[in-house]
């Protein structure tokens, strides 16, 4: 029997990283930088950054945030002032000793002109933003104060993979201070819903939505929340965090306010963030063997228009397309105008139609010169086989593409659902764990299990190379107790355990 012919090569099931690599190459999203560990995100990669980012942005104002911006540097005093916030990042800091560059005599360069003070290229702002909060915060009427910050990050990681994780990466991360712990405890439940809205209702992407366990919070936090994707691969990917502060960070940065009593009490704070890594989620949730698949609410462009050129027919297809373009612009999805791209380069039609599926173009449409004389266009679906078309009638055909955008946006979901699902294992002993991450293909392994840190078994998951995912809110409601398998202890608490990147 022939192998299937596929757009990119090697499958996902003959190499799962490789193909992933591949899906980026071949949708022209990103390549590597000449910066160790970094990445140069390309045109089309960077539409779908700021196709989230408008999303985004958008709720982050409805719910009273103002955006901001903050130094990329962060005097090192600053970071040593939370101990466990810093021990949390430091051998992932990168940082500036210097301020400027001498010639070696040789023809080089070598840094010169020692700063006084190290600066951290900033892995995370809590520590310099909290510091002009303690200069905003005077009394309670001056909260909360409700800031977010688009930026780029450096962590200088081991092993990088493109938009998954790289040295520099692009990010929003909120930060808020409040008067009162319930205020700032419903703005971190608030922004963890926004993210699961999001990524549910816009990248198609199923989470989970949970409490990370004692070991695997954000360092110097009091507790953080999770939004926990599903990969083919059967893997995690934590697609953004929640984090109540408590008072922990306003001790450190000295943010205090006069209550209306006249006493003076520390800020409740908060922070919560996603990055570039939800582009990486959305590739290896949904994309197939031809490429990238993008869900149509996020996709940069809904439809593309490729005309069949012949030497005579050139002017009446031509004109066609541009016409059948400015009709679909028209038409309203989600609210917002239709986008259309006219391909018109200098490629033939094949290369042009490969070259879009491999970028997950939701809808394509082709158009030739025996199209035009029958009244119709091929139309093609990026939800369904390559090679599967229908013939749509240039009058009137594309008005019905609001319905079928909103359909495929509903297949992409629900097939990503069905199988984080079906890959969702319950087990009751500790043996039942160990066989199930003897495979590569666990997937979300739920059990019961005391959620209080525990070095024996964080050995254990060390070994399985599996780590707590969540305490998961859709499998601890009313919870009837049971035994830890870990510890035999009686437990109501659930935990998720997965692989994860």
């Amino acid at each position: 029997m022939s192998k299937i012919r596929t757009a990119i090569t090697p499958t996902r099931e003959e190499n799962f990283p490789e193909w992933y690599q591949s899906v980026v190459k071949g949708a022209d999203m990103a390549e590597n930088a000449p910066v160790r560990g970094c990445m140069v995100i390309k045109p089309w990669g960077y539409a779908l950054w700021e196709k989230m980012q408008k999303v985004l942005n958008k709720r982050f104002k409805e719910t009273g945030h103002e955006n901001a911006y903050f130094p990329l540097l962060i005097p090192l005093s600053f970071m040593v002032k939370e101990a466990e916030h810093v021990e949390g990042f430091a051998k992932e800091c990168a940082v500036v000793t210097h301020h400027k560059l001498e010639s070696d005599g040789k023809g080089g360069l070598v840094p010169a002109g020692k700063l006084e003070e190290p600066y951290v290229i900033r892995p995370t702002s809590e520590m310099i933003i909290g510091d002009s909060f303690s200069k905003w915060v005077q009394s309670y009427r001056d909260l909360p104060i409700k800031i977010n910050q688009w930026a780029n990050i450096m962590r200088w990681e081991k092993r990088t993979r493109l938009f998954l994780r790289t040295s520099e990466f692009l990010w929003q991360e909120g930060h808020t201070a409040h008067s009162t712990e319930q205020e700032a405890k419903e703005e971190t439940f608030q922004m963890l819903a926004i993210y699961k809205e999001f990524m549910e209702g816009y990248l198609a992407m199923p989470v989970l939505d949970g409490e990370k366990t004692p070991e695997e919070k954000f360092p110097g936090a009091e507790s953080t929340y999770t939004v926990e994707a599903f990969m083919q691969s059967k893997k995690a990917l934590q697609a953004g965090t929640s984090h109540y502060m408590g008072q922990n960070f306003a001790k450190s940065c000295d943010i205090k306010f006069s209550n209306k009593d006249g006493d003076l009490e520390h800020a409740y704070t908060t922070s919560w963030g996603v990055s570039t890594r939800m582009i990486g989620g959305l590739i290896m949730t949904h994309s197939d063997d031809d490429g990238l698949v993008l869900p149509p609410m996020i996709a940069p462009k809904q439809v593309v228009i490729i005309p069949f050129l012949g030497k005579d027919t050139d002017d009446a297809v031509l004109d066609a397309c541009h016409v059948l373009k400015k009709q679909i612009e028209k038409l309203e999805y989600n609210g917002e105008k239709i986008e259309v791209v006219l391909d018109a380069s200098d490629k033939n039609a094949g290369t042009k139609g490969w070259d879009w599926v491999r970028k997950g173009i939701p809808l394509r449409i082709t158009l030739g010169a025996k199209d035009l004389e029958n009244g119709t266009f091929v139309l093609n679906r990026r939800d369904k086989a390559a090679n599967e078309k229908a013939f749509i009638s240039l009058k009137d055909g594309f008005a019905d593409f609001p319905a079928i955008l909103e359909e495929m946006q509903s297949n992409i979901f629900d097939k990503a659902l069905s199988f984080r699902d079906e890959n969702i294992k319950e087990v009751a002993s500790l043996d039942e764990l160990k066989a199930m991450f003897a495979n590569d293909d666990a997937g979300f392994v739920l059990c019961y299990a005391d959620p209080e840190v525990n070095e024996d078994r964080e050995k254990l998951l060390k070994e399985l190379k599996a780590t707590a995912r969540c305490i998961p809110f859709a499998f601890n409601k009313g919870n009837a107790e049971g035994e830890c398998i870990f510890s035999g202890k009686k437990t109501s608490t659930k935990i998720v355990y997965a692989r994860a990147y």
